[in-house]
């Protein structure tokens, strides 16, 4: 085989595995509600908060990002992944969440850093999290605030439908996000509410 042709058969197999490969895994991870609020300023509650346990449905606690196809498909997206677990997610954003929204920095996750104060415990349990791309995403949530000492506990549900403004992965997230600053806001109510009782 002449030199050019063993050139061009190579540039043909090198093209040929480049298109055969299979695409890179992105990573995304949820941000917490980072917009100032003047009247959480003004309400500061100084309280120390543990958030966990977070519990979220089977369907998708995994590491692929999961979406609705219909009313009876769904979507494991090989491609698209948390970048960390999604229980631990939801909980780092709604501590942050918190934060912000009670004007504390008292607040920790369950089993990161140490909380020798006593201590609000938030309990979330996730029974819905869904993602239809480019429509909504849709949580549901049952909450537990146990105030410390022996007052008895405070429990909430939250369902919030938060409209996906814009194509991917990424607005999904994005809404994802927004709909979990609901969520922590209705915790942080039941927190100011109770604290200043």
């Amino acid at each position: 085989m002449k030199r050019p042709a063993r050139l061009t058969a190579a540039a043909f197999l090198v093209a040929l595995l480049a298109a055969c490969s299979s695409p890179s895994s992105r990573f995304y991870t949820l941000n917490s509600d980072t917009t100032p609020d003047p009247a959480a300023a003004a309400a500061a509650t100084p309280v120390s908060i543990v958030v966990g346990p977070v519990t979220i449905p089977d369907l998708v606690d995994r590491p692929q990002i999961v979406t609705r196809v219909s009313t009876n498909e769904v979507k494991v997206n090989e491609f698209a992944r948390w970048a960390d677990s999604l229980k631990t997610n939801i909980a780092r954003v709604i501590a942050a969440d918190l934060r912000t929204q009670l004007a504390t920095d008292q607040v920790t996750v369950l089993g990161v850093g140490a909380n020798s104060a006593p201590a609000w415990r938030v309990r979330v349990d996730v029974t819905r999290f869904e993602s239809e791309p480019a429509v909504a995403v849709s949580i549901d949530a049952m909450w537990t605030v146990q105030p410390p000492g022996k007052q008895a506990p405070i429990t909430g549900r939250s369902a919030v439908r938060e409209p996906v403004t814009g194509d991917g992965i990424d607005a999904l997230v994005s809404a994802h996000s927004r709909a979990l600053a609901s969520v922590s806001r209705d915790i942080a109510a039941t927190i100011r509410a109770r604290a200043t009782q």
